[in-house]
């Protein structure tokens, strides 16, 4: 922390600030809450006390509050590198990865030697599926900073979406023979899903818990993955222990207001009920398959049978559509969905192309393409009132499944995960609102039941693709054939044949009767 950015704090409050900075480090958000609450109120204008606070709210999930934080921050300090990184950080967690990536270009540039800064940059590449540009970046980062696990179990990461599982674990290890409470390389090593765990690594886990030097992200990511290990083992009341404080840890910073999300899809679903007068009398989006669903209902498996038809390129999770929803709402001042009654036939068919212009780049090979963002089901009304020619595939998989695999996954970002409660709910809000647009909607919205595919195959798959107006290719069919980056925890299962032993909830019995009571679901064995 250079001088010139604690000019006018006197000693104590350097202090503050020092500590405040090694917390926010180790994701200590409470403790770093607590040392910065005196700066606030004696220098609440102080550039580096607002930078530490907006970090605090974004992790805190208060991401409005905390560009706010960040805007004034920047305002002061304009060429100081590390507030773009700042900045840059605030606005990925947002999930507006554009001006994210554009001020942490500008980080770089201020400062061509700042290694968070481009491995913060990698991140986002990543996550817009930019995984060429991103793997330039994070061999940077790690170059300049060859002590960044972070940025190295990145690169394990980047292996194994090119499929190559071997090298990717090797990576993970190599990271772990420095630094074994690296929580990103344990995580890294469980979501492999191909027996990459040792004799003794549930025990190293146990160890790396405890490790002082862990941060809270550490912790986090080390309990998933112990969590997997112990599964594997068979020990699956220490596997749910380890879950259960995983979760209790990441809600201790910001919880999920279920509430308050439920409200927020009944005014989107009503929004768009009717559909907007003349949105839907074109063919325009009709390169585009959206696959949408509850994570871990089998949308990356779906997104791989489409993209071994020579007609359509798997882009991925593509954060375009929810980017050109952020735009118009920044433009009309207004967020969404309140400026949908607003909108004319023109303005749809505009952020239409918009979203088209974005992602041209998958169409360079191919005339169509995915867009498997799973979330996306959130906006099935814009999008059939934007893009009138594209289809959506809805992945439904057993509720009971579905949601004790994202309550197993590592996510980050995705709040509702951490309890069977907020779980059950947000199945709920999707279940209603997949059901409304697809019988709004029937001709363009198709409902995939995993479970059919999993039956019969061959019947299944014929099924997508006559909805999605595509003929039949068995090249389909052999799926796992197809070579291509997933970026996604099921990466290596859909590398593999149609398995039918998949499903985890049946094996933890009554383990799990509270999830099912949550989703109102007779107890097991009833």
């Amino acid at each position: 922390m250079t001088a010139s950015r604690l000019q006018a704090l006197d000693p104590a409050a350097v202090q503050c600030v020092v500590a405040t900075a090694q917390a926010l480090g180790m994701g200590r958000i409470d403790q770093a809450e607590a040392r910065l609450r005196p700066l606030l109120d004696s220098h609440p204008d102080h550039p580096e006390v607002l930078r530490l606070y907006a970090g605090i709210l974004s992790s805190r999930g208060n991401h409005t509050g905390a560009l706010a934080a960040m805007r004034r921050a920047v305002a002061q300090r304009p060429s100081d590198p590390l507030f773009y990184n700042t900045l840059g950080s605030v606005l990925g967690d947002m999930g507006d990865f554009d001006a994210a990536i554009d001020a942490l270009r500008r980080a770089c540039g201020l400062q061509p030697g700042l290694a968070v800064a481009w491995y913060n940059l990698g991140v986002m590449l990543t996550r817009c599926v930019r995984n060429t540009e991103a793997a330039g970046v994070i061999r940077r980062a790690v170059a300049l900073a060859p002590g960044n696990m972070d940025a190295r179990a990145l690169l394990g990461d980047l292996l194994r979406m090119q499929g190559d599982a071997a090298a990717s674990a090797i990576e993970y290890r190599k990271v772990l023979s420095e630094h074994p409470f690296s929580g990103m390389a344990w995580w890294g090593l469980a979501d492999l899903r191909t027996g990459a765990f040792e004799p003794g690594d549930i025990e190293r886990m146990h160890a790396a818990l405890r490790d002082s030097r862990a941060s809270d992200d550490d912790r986090i990511a080390i309990g998933f993955a112990q969590a997997r290990a112990l599964d594997e083992a068979g020990r699956r009341d220490e596997a749910l222990d380890a879950l259960a404080h995983a979760n209790a840890v990441a809600r201790s910073r910001q919880r999920w207001d279920a509430s308050g999300f439920s409200a927020g899809i009944d005014q989107a679903n009503r929004s768009f009920t009717p559909p907007p007068v003349g949105a839907a009398t074109s063919r325009l989006g009709h390169e585009v398959v959206f696959i949408v669903g509850i994570p871990r209902s089998g949308t990356t498996l779906v997104e791989q049978i489409l993209a071994s038809h020579s007609l359509i390129e798997g882009a991925g999770e593509l954060p375009d559509l929810p980017l050109v929803l952020a735009e118009e709402s920044r433009h009309r001042g207004q967020p969404f969905p309140n400026w949908v009654a607003a909108m004319n036939p023109a303005d749809w068919q505009r952020l239409g192309e918009r979203y088209l212009d974005r992602t041209a780049y998958w169409r360079r090979e191919r005339p169509g393409f995915t867009d498997k963002l799973p979330n996306n089901w959130m906006y099935m009304g814009a999008i059939r009132a934007m893009l009138p020619g594209a289809r959506i595939v809805v992945c439904r998989r057993d509720p009971l499944e579905t949601c004790f695999s994202c309550y197993r996954q590592h996510f980050a970002n995705n709040e509702y995960t951490r309890t069977f409660e907020d779980l059950a709910a947000f199945w709920r809000d999707f279940d209603r609102t997949a059901k409304h647009f697809a019988d709004l909607h029937p001709a363009y919205i198709y409902q995939h039941q995993h479970a059919a595919l999993i039956a019969d195959p061959e019947q299944s798959i014929r099924k997508l693709l006559d909805a999605c107006d595509l003929p039949f290719e068995a090249a389909c069919l052999r799926f796992h054939e197809t070579a291509r980056e997933v970026r996604s925890p099921s990466a290596t299962q859909v590398r593999e044949p149609l398995r039918r032993d998949t499903a985890h909830a049946q094996r933890y019995g009554a383990l799990l009767d509270p999830l099912r009571k949550a989703l109102g679901l007779p107890a097991s064995g009833s």
